[in-house]
C-alpha cells in the first residue's frame, strides 16, 4: 500500500497552506507542510505502508510535473491538503491525479475541506472523500480499509461519496495523548529539504513543529483552533518536547532555530517552565521562537531566554480597546506597552502582529493602530487585512451582516497570491484596508530610527545580520510600491 501526503502546486510560488493566513507573503515566508508531515510520520511508523510526503510547492512542480512524478511512484491513496484561498487549485490538482492515475483514490484534508466538505466534494465528482479535522489516524484507517477491501463507511471522521450520496461517518475523537505523534523534525529529515523553508523573523535554516493542538482562548477569527481542533486544547509532555530539541541538535546540526508553531505555546505556564528547565538542563544549543499573548510575565520571559528563546510572536492586533473586546481577544491595549518593556528587559526580540479591518474599524482606528506599532517598535511587524475563513465565528459574523463581498475563494488573495480581504465594513471597504496595510508597512519599516536600529543590530550580531539581509532582499520590493 503506497500513500502520498501531498502539498499540491500553487502557481510555482512559495504558498503556505499550513499558515494561519495562507498566502504568498511579501517576506517570502515558506511554511513546512506541518500537518501533512505529522500524519505522514504516524503512517510511516506502520510497517506495512509505503509513505511519501511530497511538497510540490517546495519542488516548484506544476500539475503536469506532479502527474509525471505520481505516475512513477504509483500511489494507491493520496491525501491532498487544502486551504480556502487555494481550494480551486487544490480541487484541480485532485482531478489531475485522477486523470493520471484512475485507480488511485484521492482524499482532501485540511482547513477548507473540513469547513466545507460537501461543497468540496461537489466541485469535482472524482474526489473520493474528505477526512475531517485532525486526520492523522483517519488516514491510517482509510489505508487499512482500502488494503483489505473494506468499506470506507466503517471509518470514523469522513465525509465521502457513496454512489450518488454524500454521507458522513461517525465523528472521530480527538487525539488526547500527543506524545503518540512522531517527531515532525524527523519526518522533515526523511522527506524534505529544510533549505526550502523560510520565516523572515527567524534565523536560517530553521524547522517548525507544534507542541500542542488547540488553544484555551477564543479569538473570533483564529482558524485552526475552531476548524481543526474543535477549540480543545491538548499538549505534548515537557519531556517529549525537550527530546525533540535534542534530536534536532544531534541529527540536524545545520539547524539554527526551531519555530514552535502552536497557536499559543505559552498557554500552560507550568508546562512552559518545565520545558524551559529541561532545555537548560540539557544545554540546549538551539534558538526558538513561539507565539504568545501580551500578558506573558517577566519571570517566564527570563526563563525562556535562558532556555534558548530568541523571539516572541505577539498578537497586538489593534490600538482600539472596543475592537479587542469585539473579537474576544481578552487583552487590554495598555498590556502591549508593558509586554514590550518586559521583553526588552528579558533580552527577547518581538515580532508584532496587527490585524486591520476588524468589526468596528474606522479610518481613525487604523491610524491609531499604526501609531501604536511605531511606539511599541518591535523588531519586525506584520499588518494583515482581516481575513475571514469558513468555519470561524468571524466568517459567520461577516456573512450574517452581509459584509462578505463575495464567496469566490479566488478573491481571498490578490492576483499575485498576496493577502486580500473580502469584508466590506460600513464606511471602510476591503480595498481601503488592504491599501492601508501597505501604507502602514512602509511607514513602520522606512523610519530613520528603525533603519538605524537594524543597522546596529546587524553590526553587532553576525547571525542577525544574515537574517536581516536575507529578509531585506525578499521584502524590499514591497516597501517601495503598493501591492
Amino acid at each position: 500500500m503506497k500513500i502520498v501526503y501531498l502539498n499540491g502546486p500553487y502557481r510555482r510560488k512559495a504558498y503556505s497552506r499550513s499558515s494561519r493566513s495562507p498566502a504568498v507573503t511579501k517576506s517570502g515566508t515558506m511554511y513546512y507542510p506541518i500537518w501533512l508531515a505529522y500524519a505522514a510520520g504516524l503512517a510511516q511508523e506502520q510497517a506495512d505502508f509505503e509513505v511519501e510526503l511530497l511538497d510540490a510547492v517546495a519542488r516548484k512542480y506544476d500539475r503536469q510535473q506532479l502527474g509525471e512524478h505520481l505516475k512513477e511512484s504509483r500511489p494507491d491513496l493520496v491525501f491532498c491538503d487544502t486551504s480556502t484561498p487555494s481550494i480551486y487549485e487544490d480541487v484541480a490538482t485532485a482531478g489531475a491525479i485522477k486523470e493520471a492515475l484512475p485507480f488511485c483514490r484521492v482524499v482532501m484534508v485540511g482547513t477548507h475541506a473540513t469547513a466545507r466538505p460537501k461543497e468540496v466534494l461537489n466541485l469535482d465528482e472524482r474526489i473520493d472523500a474528505v477526512a475531517l479535522e485532525e486526520y492523522d489516524i483517519t488516514a491510517i484507517e482509510l489505508a487499512r480499509a482500502q488494503e483489505q477491501g473494506g468499506s470506507w463507511e466503517t471509518v470514523a471522521g469522513l465525509c465521502l461519496r457513496e454512489g450518488e450520496r454524500i454521507v458522513y461517518t461517525p465523528g472521530r475523537p480527538l487525539m488526547e495523548n500527543l506524545d503518540r505523534l512522531p517527531f515532525v523534525s524527523k519526518v522533515y529529515n526523511d522527506f524534505l529539504q529544510v533549505e526550502d523553508y523560510f520565516f523572515a523573523a527567524a534565523q536560517y535554516p530553521m524547522v517548525m513543529m507544534v507542541t500542542s493542538r488547540g488553544c484555551p482562548y477564543r479569538c473570533d477569527w483564529c482558524m485552526y483552533p475552531q476548524v481543526m481542533h474543535r477549540g480543545k486544547y491538548r499538549k505534548r509532555s515537557a519531556a517529549n518536547v525537550a527530546a525533540e530539541f535534542a534530536y534536532i541538535a544531534e541529527k540536524m546540526p545545520w539547524i539554527r532555530e526551531v519555530g514552535l508553531e502552536d497557536d499559543l505555546f505559552t498557554a500552560d505556564k507550568q508546562r512552559l517552565h518545565e520545558i524551559c528547565r529541561l532545555l537548560i538542563e540539557k544545554n540546549n544549543r538551539l534558538n526558538f521562537w513561539c507565539d504568545t499573548r501580551v500578558d506573558l510575565d517577566y519571570q517566564s520571559m527570563c526563563l525562556m531566554k535562558a532556555a534558548g528563546c530568541r523571539l516572541l510572536v505577539a498578537g497586538f492586533e489593534s490600538a482600539d480597546q472596543d475592537i479587542l473586546d469585539g473579537i474576544h481577544k481578552g487583552t487590554r491595549v495598555e498590556q502591549a506597552h508593558e509586554f514590550m518593556d518586559r521583553a526588552r528587559r528579558a533580552g527577547l526580540l518581538v515580532h508584532g502582529c496587527f490585524v486591520l479591518g476588524n468589526p468596528g474599524e474606522t479610518a481613525a482606528s487604523l491610524q491609531r493602530t499604526l501609531e501604536l506599532a511605531k511606539k511599541l517598535n518591535p523588531d519586525t511587524v506584520q499588518f494583515f487585512p482581516m481575513i475571514v475563513y469558513p468555519g470561524t465565528r468571524m466568517y459567520r459574523w461577516a456573512k450574517e451582516n452581509r459584509y462578505l463581498r463575495t464567496e469566490d475563494y479566488n478573491e481571498w488573495l490578490t492576483a499575485d497570491g498576496l493577502h486580500a480581504s473580502v469584508v466590506d465594513l460600513p464606511g471602510l471597504s476591503a480595498d481601503e484596508v488592504r491599501r492601508f496595510c501597505d501604507y502602514a508597512r512602509r511607514q513602520f519599516y522606512l523610519r530613520r530610527g528603525y533603519l538605524l536600529k537594524k543597522l546596529a543590530q546587524s553590526l553587532t550580531d553576525v547571525r542577525e545580520a544574515q537574517r536581516n539581509i536575507k529578509a531585506l532582499r525578499r521584502f524590499a520590493p514591497f516597501l517601495v510600491k503598493a501591492s
